[in-house]
C-alpha cells in the first residue's frame, strides 16, 4: 500500500472511530427528550437518590437534597413508588407530564396521589423545571408534606381478676409492669414502623415484652406544613387501632402476701407462687428493687436440689423407705463431702435421709447407682436446661455435665456447677405437687411465647412424672417439715417443702443461700434469701409466713 493510501485509510479508520465514540457519547450521555428525563427522575425518587433528582432539575433550589430528605422522614415512609403517568409533546423549548405515587406510611397505610411535572430544554437537555408543586400540586414554596401520629390510649396490664396493675404501689408489681417512657433511638429503630425516637414505648418488665400489643397503633394525618412545622393543611387521614390489655395470672391476693413476707428481710430475697395444676404464676416478689433477681438471678439450689435426685433413684427402683446410708462424711475422688453440722445418722430409710437433708446419702447414691445421663434426664423432666418461655425473659436452670465423679457428687445435692433461679425452683415443687412439670408462665398461654422467644422456641410441653415419684416426694416433701430440718418452723397444716443451704464463693467456710421451696395443696412457691445463712433458719420463716395468709 502507498503512503498515500495508507494515510486516506488510516483517516477513514480515526473518523469512523471517532463516529463510533460520538455515538456511544450520545446513547450514554445525550438528551432523551422529556420521557427519558421524567423516567429517570421517578427512578431516582424512588429510590431515594436526592442528588440524582438535583441533577436532573433546572435552577433547583440549594436545599432541595435536604428538602426531599426532610419531606421522605417526616412522613415516615417505609416504601415509595414514583411511575410516570403521561409526557406531552414537547413546544418551544416546553413540555409537561404528571406522574403516580404509592407510598406505605407507618403502619402499612397505603396512600397515592397524582402528580405533575413540567420540563424545560435548557442547553441542549431536557430538565425537570424546578417547583415546589414537582412535590406536591398544591405546595407552595417554603412547604412540605409530613405526617402527624397520634398515639391511643395504651391498654392496660391487669391482675388475674381483671383489675390493673398500673400505677401500684409495690415495689415488685411496678418491677412486673414496666415504667413506659420517651424511645430512644435505637430502641425505635428495632421496633419499626410506625415508631420513631421519643415515642412512648414501655422500658422494661410486660410493658416491654407486649409493646406493640399494648400500644396500638397511632392514628395517621398527611398534612402540608410550613417550614416550622406548623400545619396549613391536611391531606389524608387514617384511623389508628387501639392497644389490646394483657391480663395476668398474678392474683392480687397472693401477691399481696408475698411482698408482705418479704418485708421485715434485710437482705435481698425474692419468692416466687405459682399454681402446680396449670403452671400459672401467682406471685413474684423482690426485695430490693433494680434485679429481678426471682426469675433473672442464677443461684445454686443447695439441697432443694435434693428433690430431683430423690425422684431419680425412686425411678431407679426405690421408694421412700429404702434404707439408705447416712455417715457423717464420705469420700469421692479424693474430696470428702459432710453433712450439716457433721451429723450421721446411721442407715436410715430414704424418707428420713431426705427429711434430715444428708449430703452424704444423696451423694454417694448419685455416684453408686445413678450416674450423669440418668440425672440428667430427670433434671431435664423438672424443666433444667431447658427454656423458659412464659412472658417476660428469665433464666434456664442449668443442669451441665460434671468433669468427673466428685463433681459429680457435688452437683447431686444442688452444688458445683448447677444454677437456677427462684422461678425455677417453684416449677420444681409444683412438679412434686402435681406430677406433672409445666412451663411456669405470668400471661395467658396463646401469649406467653410472643413476646420473649427471639429464636423461635416454643415452650417446653408438660412433662410427666413416674407416679411413683410423686407418690415418694408426696411423703418424703411433708416429712422436712413435720420432723426433718424445718420441723422447727410454724408451718400450716398440709404443707411439704425442702429446705437449702447454698455454698458459695470461697474457702473452707465460704458464706451461704438459704432456700426453702414447697406446696400446700395447689399452691407451689420458692424463696431464697441471699447470703442468708441456713434454709431452716432464714428462708423457711417466709415460707410460714406467705402461707398463713394466703393458705391457712
Amino acid at each position: 500500500m502507498t503512503r498515500s493510501r495508507w494515510a486516506a485509510a488510516a483517516a477513514v479508520a480515526v473518523a469512523a472511530v471517532v463516529l463510533v465514540g460520538a455515538g456511544a457519547f450520545w446513547l450514554l450521555g445525550g438528551d432523551d427528550g422529556p420521557k427519558g428525563t421524567a423516567q429517570k427522575f421517578v427512578a431516582a425518587w424512588s429510590r431515594g437518590d436526592f442528588a440524582a433528582m438535583r441533577d436532573l432539575t433546572a435552577n433547583p433550589p440549594a436545599d432541595l437534597t435536604t428538602r426531599l430528605a426532610k419531606q421522605r422522614d417526616d412522613l415516615g415512609a417505609t416504601a415509595q413508588r414514583y411511575t410516570v403517568a403521561s409526557v406531552g409533546k414537547p413546544k418551544g423549548g416546553e413540555a409537561g407530564g404528571a406522574y403516580s405515587a404509592q407510598l406505605t406510611l407507618a403502619g402499612g397505610r397505603a396512600w397515592s396521589y397524582d402528580g405533575t411535572l413540567e420540563f424545560t430544554k435548557s442547553g441542549g437537555t431536557w430538565k425537570i423545571a424546578w417547583s415546589p408543586r414537582i412535590l406536591y400540586p398544591s405546595l407552595k414554596e417554603g412547604q412540605r408534606l409530613a405526617a402527624a401520629r397520634a398515639w391511643p390510649g395504651r391498654a392496660q396490664i391487669g391482675y388475674a381478676d381483671g383489675t390493673s396493675m398500673e400505677g401500684s404501689p409495690s415495689g415488685s408489681v411496678q418491677q412486673l409492669v414496666g415504667p413506659v417512657g420517651p424511645a430512644p433511638d435505637d430502641a425505635a429503630r428495632k421496633l419499626g414502623a410506625p415508631y420513631r425516637k421519643g415515642d412512648p414505648i414501655g422500658l422494661d418488665g410486660l410493658n416491654k415484652q407486649y409493646e406493640k400489643r399494648l400500644a396500638g397503633t397511632p392514628a395517621l394525618t398527611v398534612q402540608i406544613v410550613d417550614a416550622s412545622g406548623k400545619a396549613i393543611s391536611t391531606i389524608k387521614r387514617f384511623g389508628g387501632t387501639d392497644g389490646q390489655p394483657i391480663q395476668t395470672t398474678i392474683e392480687p391476693k397472693t401477691q399481696k402476701a408475698a411482698g408482705q413476707a418479704l418485708s421485715s428481710v434485710d437482705k435481698p430475697a425474692s419468692l416466687v407462687a405459682l399454681r402446680p395444676s396449670t403452671g400459672e404464676i401467682l406471685a413474684i416478689a423482690n426485695k430490693p428493687g433494680g434485679l429481678n433477681r426471682a426469675l433473672l438471678g442464677h443461684y445454686p439450689p443447695g439441697s432443694t436440689f435434693k428433690i430431683v435426685t430423690a425422684a431419680a433413684l425412686v425411678a431407679g427402683g426405690m421408694d421412700a423407705s429404702t434404707p439408705v446410708p447416712c455417715p457423717a462424711t464420705i469420700n469421692v475422688g479424693g474430696r470428702t463431702f459432710k453433712n450439716y453440722k457433721n451429723e450421721s445418722f446411721g442407715t436410715i430409710p430414704l424418707r428420713d435421709a431426705f427429711a434430715h437433708s444428708c449430703n452424704t446419702t444423696f451423694a454417694q447414691l448419685a455416684v453408686q447407682k445413678l450416674g450423669q445421663a440418668k440425672l440428667t434426664s430427670v433434671a431435664q423432666q423438672f424443666g433444667f436446661n431447658a427454656p423458659v418461655v412464659g412472658g417476660l425473659p428469665a433464666v434456664r436452670a442449668a443442669f451441665p455435665a460434671a468433669k468427673d465423679d466428685t463433681a459429680f457428687a457435688a452437683e447431686s445435692f444442688g452444688q458445683g456447677e448447677v444454677l437456677t433461679s427462684p422461678l425455677n425452683m417453684a416449677s420444681v415443687a409444683g412438679a412434686a405437687a402435681d406430677g406433672t412439670w409445666r412451663t411456669p408462665r405470668i400471661v395467658p398461654a396463646d401469649l406467653a411465647p410472643q413476646a420473649v422467644d427471639a429464636a423461635g422456641r416454643k415452650p417446653e410441653p408438660p412433662h410427666q412424672l413416674d407416679p411413683a415419684v410423686k407418690k415418694a416426694l408426696h411423703t418424703l416433701m411433708p416429712a422436712v417439715v413435720t420432723e426433718g430440718t424445718a420441723h422447727g418452723v410454724d408451718f400450716p397444716s398440709g404443707t411439704a417443702g425442702k429446705t437449702g443451704t447454698a455454698e458459695f464463693g470461697t474457702g473452707d467456710n465460704p458464706p451461704t443461700h438459704a432456700w426453702f421451696i414447697g406446696y400446700k395443696g395447689d399452691l407451689a412457691f420458692a424463696v431464697i434469701v441471699e447470703g442468708g445463712g441456713t434454709g431452716a433458719e432464714a428462708a423457711a420463716p417466709i415460707a410460714a409466713s406467705f402461707l398463713k395468709t394466703v393458705a391457712p
